[in-house]
């Protein structure tokens, strides 16, 4: 069995190679890492391209869910995005806070943060930045964010705890997080579990769907919710390439399920209200003059 830092290499280094790959060839296969099917062509992600702020460029076809849909996000929020690839649901996440709010994507590939910043550039968003670091060690300050999205990506970090555990950290009190990831319902086969690019691929990474939820309770969150749930049916062409021909009809006659959710949960305490600036207060600061003067 790999170690935490080697399964974080593995994925580094598919990922930045999934980065140069198309969307049909990252959809049709497990999260890029694998070779694509030909029979289906889309296996995990959800369609976003009927989403406000969607951006095709931006659109690796690397997700498992749309998480910005059920994240409750309001104008002048700050959103932080784990796993933020080429940029695509931050700018969904910026089209929903605003102008007057802020996102941040974080994500521990050079080329994604190279190419999510480019994005970024071209629709001229001063309000969303790019930070290169790992999702269990943030490059973010306490109390930060009102929300966190991410599409996909905690099953692919080998401690999930630590990751809930910061995801609590940025957090504001009140703040919330919608997540979509992959879990299972039952074991996986031996030869899925251990094989490098079914870990890059979302699949062998994954764990059990009470586990996770127990991860998000012991973490200290509060009102959790699945919000969607979907099966995830991994094509037999692609599995032949790691199982017998009898051990895929094995497979897909168990009660194993591989699973996408999209999970709510709210770290417990009490927004701030936003201070709002009266006209008496304008009135009474000295540094304003009367209109009449004309210097205001």
């Amino acid at each position: 069995m790999k170690n935490e830092q080697e399964l974080k290499d593995i994925v580094k280094e598919r990922y930045a190679k999934i980065a140069e790959q198309g969307k049909v060839e990252n959809a049709s296969s497990c999260c890029g890492a694998t070779t694509p099917s030909n029979k289906v062509y889309n296996i995990m992600m959800d369609d976003y391209s009927e989403t406000g702020g969607y951006v095709e460029d931006a659109d690796l076809g690397l997700g498992c869910g749309l998480p910005t849909q059920f994240a409750k996000i309001e104008k002048g929020n700050t959103v932080i995005d784990l796993g933020s690839g080429a940029g695509n649901d931050c700018f969904v996440a910026r089209h929903e806070t605003g102008s007057e709010g802020k996102v941040i994507g974080v994500d521990f590939t050079p080329i994604m943060i190279q190419k999510a910043r480019i994005n970024a550039e071209k629709l001229g968003y001063n309000n969303v930045e790019f930070r290169e670091g790992d999702i269990d060690a943030m490059p973010v300050s306490n109390d930060v964010a009102d929300v966190i999205v991410s599409n996909c990506v905690l099953n692919l970090v080998p401690n999930k705890q630590k990751v809930i555990a910061e995801i609590f950290r940025v957090l504001k009190p009140g703040g919330h997080f919608s997540i979509s990831d992959i879990v299972l319902v039952g074991n996986l086969p031996d030869a899925l579990k251990e094989d490098a690019e079914m870990y890059a691929g979302c699949v062998a990474g994954a764990v059990q769907k009470t586990e996770y939820l127990q991860f998000i309770k012991d973490a200290g969150f509060s009102n959790i919710q699945i919000q969607k749930e979907k099966p995830i049916v991994i094509p037999d062409d692609i599995l032949e390439k790691y199982l017998s021909s009898e051990e895929v009809k094995t497979f897909n006659n168990s009660d194993t399920g591989i699973f996408s959710i999209t999970v709510y949960a709210e770290k417990p305490g009490t927004k701030q209200a936003k201070p709002k600036v009266k006209m008496a207060d304008l009135q009474e600061d000295s540094s304003c003059c009367e209109p009449s003067s004309g210097c205001c």
